[in-house]
């Protein structure tokens, strides 16, 4: 169910939504059976309960509670003069107070945590906690309280992570405050209003941009706990709080912006943070499983009830999730600056699991079975065995182990195993098929290139330039993809990427520190102002073109690469503000069965620099056994390495039983190397271990002379390929009908199908095809139907018209934007494309 600004408007005023803040208060025993009821449920999320916790699967989970508690109690029993837990400096570095918070609540958590199969003398101390409680005391008057010496660092920290660490203790340890630090409560709670800075008088403020999608929503469960131990006095705090929270249940609509806000999901199932980086892997997974804990604590209570959203979430995890995950593994397009953590892709989706577990429990009918279905999906397909000790509550752990156990529920994907689809409110694209799955990041002047921060995904300058990734059915992916990629694959050869033969350097080598520091500047630069996340953190693009169309199962997405918004504006930015040129080019990807078609014109520099296009960079383990094969245009054997004007070559893994196959349909000659690389996974993050990893890097590429015309190819990506397929594609299926930078398309006579993308004004003619551009459009045949899918990447137009030459064809079925028309020339098809985001719509005609 989508809920639009009107209904969740007309919900808050009538109560009509079952998960809205009821209107009123309720009479005083009811409220505070309410609050207690509300603390019991948060105590059970985090502490699980007797009944949870007496099941056997759940004893790793309380194992490591139990361990993490005692080696804090350890390092606290260990604290030299001034330090709270031994060897963490705090008054300089909020991420150590941060773990200060994180160890008491650690230590509260053991406290609260049965164990019938293995009591632990941690569970009921009241000696701990109080240990825990004097800590609480000790870090407010050292660094806590006094707010002119805090909120230094990351905001983050300040306003929602140190606050949940402390939030939860409270609720853990409500009781025993009552009786020997009564007091203690409200000083916190005051205090963490006044580190609420990017709020309004120490509450959410909805037009902050701090105060949006993921962060939005752990903020507000931080304060519906913090309302739960205030008691009475506290009420209004968690009606207001999860007021607040029901605004990230509204889909975006980019046309009509509530608080001027663009994070959030969108239509088309895409997810945005920091107003304009694709993140559905990140901050994404984060806003998941925040809002099903808050159904959780808030089941059963007065405050809220959550079957009207639950059907809201299960979109978001159908259409927003499940496509970006591939046997288990999260998709790097969407994890903005996390590509660059060691945490992997494998680790991602088991927190998504643990939410889908959860929302199992909440929906009903036809819904909880599917989301059962999923979990059980994800684990029989996953390359890597997902530890549900790592889930966050022993409950959840009891959960997943009931649905993996119900011999009447069939393990299911969310979304069909062949299907193509366009995120285009985030400007990604992924198409997948029961052997591989193909995701591509386009960017344009509405979402951003790549997303730096913190030290973090140092090297990031063409993740959004049409870079893509080709999981392969089958495969560790950890092996492929993740942290080790970037690690080891150059910045400037990232499969897909047309980039400048130049050296970039790392924000922290050019200026020297994280950020780019200029506060004098009439730009205002600082650490989190809007110049910093505009020019430095995540800039876009400045190419309105970025979008495509779906037909069925296949798909065809376009991009007009270019420099990003600092070059553009480098006229305004200071003089030792390095700005840094992009390469150009007009491409698009054409989503088949067994072939991804890539065309690309117009590739070059307008300064006359050297270009280099990789058409694809894999990476394999040291000992793997990789053969390369191929043929020459000629028709003889290929030799090996080396520079070649190939006609096809095959890639080939045996140790991991995959291929990949490349046919060049038309292409200058073919630069092949395969060789090992040995780098620090801190190139790519200031914060990772320095930790050798070796890879053998395999890249394809284009290489484009200094100061040449601007040069055009077309390729095919042949995933899982062996070579008699890749020899067959000497004559055909396909054919590039057109590769311009006006007009670009294909056709698959064994497919019926023919994709074009054109990328100017006026009409553009091909195989029996007028477009009326700039637009996307898939046309398929297949006996005497015709099927078309027209959008618009430019999401700007009112109307696009597509002309379908020969006889004229009647209509069978059509989206309500779709009018169809004959004409002296054939069939004429208009598509209402106002205020549609990129849209496919879609006729089925017939003559």
């Amino acid at each position: 169910m989508e809920i639009t600004r009107r209904r969740l408007l007309s919900a808050l005023s009538a109560a009509g939504l079952l998960a809205v803040v009821p209107v009123g208060r309720a009479d005083a025993a009811t409220a505070a059976a309410d609050r207690a009821r509300l603390l019991a449920n948060t105590v059970a999320v985090f502490a699980g309960t007797e009944e949870s916790n007496a099941r056997p699967e759940t004893a790793a989970k309380l194992a490591a509670v139990d361990k993490a508690a005692r080696a804090d109690l350890k390092a606290m029993d260990d604290a030299g003069e001034g330090e709270l837990f031994a060897g963490l400096v705090l008054g300089t570095d909020e991420a150590s107070l941060n773990t200060a918070y994180r160890k008491l609540y650690e230590m509260a958590l053991a406290t609260r945590t049965p164990n019938p199969r293995a009591p632990s003398d941690l569970y009921g101390d009241t000696a701990v906690q109080r240990r825990v409680i004097d800590g609480l005391v000790w870090l407010h008057e050292r660094y806590y309280g006094d707010q002119s010496k805090g909120y230094y660092g990351n905001w983050f920290h300040w306003e929602i992570g140190i606050p949940q660490h402390i939030s939860r203790t409270l609720v853990l340890l409500v009781d025993e405050l009552g009786t020997y630090r009564p007091e203690l409560i409200r000083t916190y709670v005051a205090s963490m209003d006044a580190y609420l800075r990017n709020g309004t008088d120490g509450d959410v403020n909805l037009d902050s941009r701090f105060h949006t999608g993921a962060n939005l929503a752990d903020i507000t469960t931080n304060r519906v706990l913090q309302g739960a131990v205030l008691g009475e006095a506290g009420e209004a705090r968690i009606r207001k709080a999860l007021t607040d929270q029901l605004t990230v249940f509204v889909t975006i609509d980019p046309y009509h912006l509530n608080h001027g806000v663009t994070d959030g999901y969108y239509a088309d199932g895409s997810f945005i943070q920091h107003a304009s980086v694709a993140y559905t892997g990140s901050y994404g997974k984060g806003l998941l499983t925040r809002v099903v804990q808050t159904l959780k604590i808030l089941d059963g209570t007065g405050f809220a009830h959550g079957q009207e959203l639950v059907p809201t979430v299960h979109g978001w995890v159908r259409d927003g999730f499940a496509p970006l995950i591939f046997e288990g593994w999260m998709m790097e397009i969407v994890k903005g600056r996390a590509v660059a953590r060691t945490d992997s892709g494998y680790t991602d989706v088991a927190v998504v699991v643990e939410a889908v577990v959860d929302l199992s429990t909440l929906a009903t009918g036809a819904d909880a079975t599917a989301l059962k279905g999923y979990v059980k999906h994800v684990r029989a397909t996953s390359r890597a065995a997902l530890d549900p000790a790592r889930f966050v509550s022993p409950v959840s752990v009891v959960r997943y182990a009931d649905i993996i156990g119900d011999a009447s529920v069939p393990p299911a994907d969310l979304n069909p195993a062949a299907r193509s689809v366009a995120f285009n409110a985030m400007d990604k694209t992924v198409h997948r098929r029961p052997g591989y799955a193909f995701a591509l990041a386009r960017s344009s002047d509405r979402i951003s290139k790549y997303e730096y921060m913190n030290g973090e995904n140092l090297m990031p300058w063409f993740q959004g330039d049409g870079a893509h990734y080709l999981y392969l059915a089958g495969q560790d992916q950890t092996q492929a993809y993740g942290v080790d990629y970037y690690t080891t694959v150059s910045p400037y050869g990232l499969a897909g990427v047309t980039a400048p033969v130049e050296q970039r350097r790392t924000v922290p080598e050019l200026y020297g520190t994280p950020y780019y520091d200029n506060p004098g500047h009439p730009l205002h630069f600082t650490s989190s102002s809007e110049s910093q996340n505009k020019y430095v953190y995540f800039p876009r693009g400045t190419n309105r073109y970025s979008g495509g169309a779906v037909l069925g199962a296949y798909g065809a997405a376009g991009a007009v690469q270019s420099s990003d918004v600092a070059y553009h504006d480098r006229a305004l930015l200071p003089e030792d503000f390095v700005v840094y040129r992009g390469a150009t080019s007009t491409k698009s990807w054409f989503l088949l069965d067994d072939e991804i078609v890539v065309l690309a014109a117009d590739v070059g520099d307008a300064a006359g620099r050297a270009v280099t296009t990789t058409v694809d960079a894999r990476t394999a383990a040291p000992g793997d056994r990789t053969a390369l094969t191929g043929v020459l245009r000629d028709g003889r054997p290929w030799t090996g390495p080396g520079t070649a004007d190939l006609r096809w070559l095959r890639y080939a893994n045996a140790t991991r039983g995959t291929s990949v196959g490349y046919v060049f349909l038309d292409a200058p000659r073919v630069r092949v190397t395969e060789e090992p690389v040995t780098r620090s996974r801190r190139v790519v993050r200031t914060a990772n271990p320095d930790t050798p990893v070796t890879r053998s890097v395999l890249a394809v590429t284009l290489d484009g002379a200094a100061g040449a015309r601007p040069g055009r190819f077309a390729y095919a990506l042949v995933p899982n390929a062996g070579e008699d397929q890749l020899r067959a594609h000497r004559h055909g299926p396909l054919r590039v009908l057109a590769n311009s930078r006006h007009l670009q398309a294909v056709t698959h006579t064994d497919l019926g199908l023919t994709a074009a993308n054109s990328f100017t004004g006026g009409r553009h003619e091909t195989a029996g095809l007028r477009v009326d551009g700039p637009a996307s459009v898939l046309v398929r045949r297949v006996g005497a139907a015709t099927s078309v899918a027209v959008s618009d990447p430019t999401m700007g137009r009112d109307t696009v018209t597509v002309l379908l030459r020969g006889r004229a064809l009647r209509t069978v079925t059509a989206d309500p934007e779709v009018r169809v028309s004959r004409t002296p020339g054939g069939t004429r098809v208009e598509v209402n494309t106002r205020h549609a985001y990129g849209r496919s719509f879609t006729v089925t005609l017939r003559g």
